[in-house]
């Protein structure tokens, strides 16, 4: 039976040291749907020949594609900005528009790359500024480990209040060109968290807890590189929480319940 398909130990930490965080649904939250943000930004301009039923399977299939095709937002050989408008105006084809001139698919695609970087688009879950706190008054390193381009720490986290004072070190997929689930994806999370160690020595994995909300790339990626993993259910998707325990994840519903579950576990910190 392939890893993937089967079940993990689950395994209780001993000593923790550095905490990884993945962003999207584990820290930080979209507002809005996708459809309200992409299809708002058409009917602005007119275009309004688009399904909406069709909207977020032709995003995804968009998404999966560019990604093949340019991996990690595009690492070296595109810009992030140019890997979202290829993304952007593609899954409107899919989704139908069709006949709208370059002109109008730039605006367009401005207009929602724009909002991505705003305010707008994301609000940070209530929980993670007392939950960074509480790790920094027991000399946790904190840093995050996310597939993603680096808008995240240049402008995103900065201004929903999370800055390097509460994350030490921030790795992104773009900059590392590497993704999760790869496992040099977590090593180069370590080697960058380890100046902040009060001995500046080599971390050992297992005194890592890498926490994200994806099965595949947050859990069984961690775990394959030797850390200790939890996921967040922070959208109460029940069916698909009791999966990841049956399959042997640690599932928590938020950042409190990982401070309890540490407690309950008498492990030691930093």
């Amino acid at each position: 039976l392939r890893r993937s398909m089967g079940t993990w130990t689950k395994i209780r930490p001993k000593r923790i040291r550095m905490l990884t965080f993945d962003v999207t649904g584990t820290i930080v939250s979209f507002r809005g749907t996708l459809e309200e943000h992409y299809l708002g930004a058409a009917n602005k301009h007119g275009v309004e020949n688009v399904d909406s039923k069709k909207f977020a399977d032709g995003f995804k299939r968009a998404y999966k594609e560019t990604a093949k095709v340019h991996p990690c937002f595009g690492g070296d050989e595109i810009s992030a900005k140019e890997w979202w408008r290829k993304c952007v105006i593609q899954s409107f084809r899919y989704a139908g528009a069709t006949g709208i001139d370059e002109k109008t698919e730039e605006m367009i695609f401005q207009r929602i790359y724009s909002t991505f970087g705003s305010i707008n688009a994301y609000e940070i879950f209530p929980d993670a500024i007392p939950f960074l706190k509480w790790a920094k008054r027991n000399e946790l390193v904190c840093g995050v480990l996310s597939n993603a381009d680096e808008r995240y720490g240049d402008s995103i986290l900065p201004m929903l209040g999370v800055t390097h004072d509460e994350l030490q070190f921030q790795l992104f997929s773009k900059d590392m060109k590497i993704e999760k689930p790869d496992a040099r994806a977590f090593t180069m999370a370590m080697r960058r968290g380890e100046p902040f160690l009060n001995n500046d020595e080599i971390i050992d994995p297992k005194h890592v807890l890498h926490i994200g909300n994806d099965f595949r790339k947050d859990f069984e990626g961690a775990r394959r590189a030797g850390l200790h993993a939890a996921l967040l259910d922070r959208y109460h998707e029940t069916d698909l929480a009791n999966e990841w325990r049956r399959r042997g994840a640690l599932v928590f519903h938020d950042l409190l319940d990982v401070v309890e579950f540490l407690g309950r576990s008498d492990c030691k910190l930093g």
